[in-house]
């Protein structure tokens, strides 16, 4: 029953493993430049945003591995559950951990840099002239990519040797949860600050993209239908077109007998009316083809199959903004929680030793994990909630330095530059994803799952206490259980030791990546308020563009507030938004 309970698990991570790759691929094609998409590069993304999700959705597994070993019924470990066979399903977790930490940290700081410089030497005139060879790109690339390799050996020379925290109180060093949080050696101290030092400048990020996108996020799904519709669009183009070639046709038989030709005043109307002239016939193309025109009965019947469901991505945005205010009141209930009851507040991070308020989403996932996979599915769903606003934060607020905009981050549109540096930044907030899922949003899921413990004495020495006629002696595992009873049943998670080891051996990390989830809330909130009061607008210059770039984008990309456009795109049939004056 063990091994297929645990091979049960094992392919439901295998399957995640292949629907992540699939999403994965999805967003990379979506959101890269078609006439600059570049193999290596769409690679290197898609293994690094895998690589990343994986890790993330290593928690269920966890969880659900560690939590198998116990009866929560009970309050009692299971017959075949022995030490050994617990230390083993912990020592297996531990090295999938700490391989997939490092692989990402590889990603992050070696492999995606390297893939950014190799991409930047290619020169297309050098490269056809023959001036150019892969020899070159890669020795170039390599001469860059030697301060990142610089910095890294740092990173780990400073983590190997920096002294850990040791001036916990009496009562703290009492206490064998923070024992055995100390790194014992200094490979895994190294480890430990790198990927302290990864989270904490990830959640930099996290709290500025990924609170932006995950308010903005509902909000746009609520306003998915467009405000102007394909139908609309193509009959105001075609009317504007008419005044357009209308008054052209006034200006040249105005000076058609004139034999010095036009005066230069009407030159120059004429030329800026021949310019807006073939931006509109463009936009008329776009809107012509955004409408089904010219394509096969199968993409005409997608389209009023998309149009007809446009209202389900309105109640699916009210799902996930009622979601979203459900995960900002539980991360603020576990913030005010920690920032109160924490055993030992700044000296070790805010670890909370036990949760002392009712947190809404740690009792769903905490319930829902004792049949498995139910909390695997809803932990997979939130994460992507999360990676999801990740991106939208990115696409709305694009890749900065201070004020001034390096990248812009759209579909269709970004480059393969954009798209590494994204994904390095997508990266590092995966990691503080991983931190505040764990310690914030759902820490007593995260820690030790639906685990619980027998508290009365057992009735002779190495047997397992009996609560069957006492089921309110059965108490939920924590890290302030010192029973003998506790620490024989309860089995913390290898992610929570791992993220309190953290927080306990460098507790500045700790402070930083705690008091940032309370400017997370707040972002949020100040976001959530001005969208709410912002009216969407159609940017009609923005179509132009995409249409003089000529890129495969859909001209129905903007938000809007008439649910009369989906009606239209369905039915085919438009009216006319504005009135021109001809004359």
């Amino acid at each position: 029953m063990a091994i297929l309970q645990e091979t049960l698990i094992w392919i439901a991570y295998a399957v995640a493993l292949v629907v992540l790759m699939f999403v994965t691929s999805i967003f990379t094609y979506t959101y890269q430049k078609p006439g600059d998409r570049s193999a290596s590069v769409s690679t290197v993304a898609i293994i690094s945003l895998t690589a990343l999700l994986a890790t993330v959705l290593l928690l269920p597994v966890d969880i659900a591995l560690v939590s198998s070993t116990t009866s929560s019924k009970l309050g009692r470990r299971r017959d075949w559950a022995t030490q050994e066979k617990v230390d083993s399903i912990l020592f297996t977790l531990k090295v999938i951990y700490y391989t997939l930490y490092s692989f990402d940290a590889l990603l992050c700081l070696l492999i995606i840099p390297f893939s950014y410089f190799l991409y930047e030497e290619y020169e297309d005139n050098d490269a056809e002239e023959g001036n150019q060879t892969f020899m070159d790109r890669l020795l170039g690339a390599l001469k860059y990519t030697v301060a990142f390799v610089a910095f890294v050996v740092i990173l780990f020379l400073v983590g190997f040797f920096v002294p850990i925290a040791k001036d916990a109180s009496d009562e703290e060093k009492n206490l064998d949860f923070f024992k055995r949080l100390l790194a014992k050696n200094h490979g895994e101290r190294a480890l430990t600050f790198a990927l302290g030092l990864l989270i904490t400048l990830g959640t930099l990020l996290y709290v500025l993209y990924t609170a932006a996108g995950l308010a903005l996020f509902p909000i746009s799904l609520i306003n998915s239908s467009p405000s102007i519709s394909a139908p609309t669009l193509a009959a105001n183009t075609a009317s504007e077109l008419e005044v357009n070639r209308e008054r052209q046709r006034q200006l040249e038989s105005r000076n058609s007998g004139n034999q010095n030709g036009l005066s230069t005043r009407d030159q120059r109307e004429l030329e800026s009316l021949a310019r807006e002239e073939r931006t509109l016939v463009r936009r008329e193309r776009l809107a012509a083809e955004a409408g089904g025109e010219g394509k096969s009965t199968l993409i005409k019947i997608w389209t009023k199959i998309t149009a007809i469901f446009r209202p389900i991505k309105l109640l699916g945005g009210i799902l996930i903004l009622v979601i979203s205010l459900l995960l900002w009141v539980s991360m603020l209930i576990t913030g005010i929680d920690k920032a109160k009851n924490s055993v030992c507040k700044a000296h070790c991070g805010y670890v909370l030793g036990h949760s002392n308020i009712f947190n809404p989403i740690n009792w769903v996932f905490v319930t829902c994990a004792k049949v498995f996979p139910i909390d695997y599915i809803f932990v997979a769903l939130l994460v992507f909630l999360f990676f999801s606003a990740s991106i939208i934060g990115l696409a709305a607020i694009g890749i900065r330095f201070l004020w001034i905009k390096i990248f812009q981050i759209r579909k269709g549109h970004t480059s393969p530059q954009a798209l590494l540096m994204a994904t390095v930044m997508l990266t590092l907030i995966v990691l503080a994803i991983n931190y505040s899922l764990a310690m914030i949003v759902a820490p007593q899921y995260a820690t030790f799952g639906p685990q619980t413990f027998c508290s009365l004495p057992p009735k002779h020495p190495g047997d397992q206490p009996n609560c069957d006629k006492h089921p309110d002696k059965i108490l939920a595992c924590s890290e302030l259980s010192n029973s003998e009873s506790a620490r024989a049943v309860c089995t913390p998670s290898v992610l929570s030791t791992f993220l309190n080891r953290i927080t306990v051996n460098f507790p500045f990390f700790g402070v930083v990546d705690f008091w940032a989830q309370f400017a997370f809330l707040l972002v949020f909130l100040i976001v959530f308020l001005l969208s709410l009061f912002r009216n969407p607008n159609v940017n009609i210059h923005q179509l132009d563009e995409d249409a003089e770039e000529a890129e495969e984008e859909g001209l129905l990309a903007s938000t809007g507030r008439r649910f009369g456009a989906t009606w239209e795109d369905i039915t085919g049939m438009g009216h006319l938004l504005f009135k021109f004056d001809s004359g």
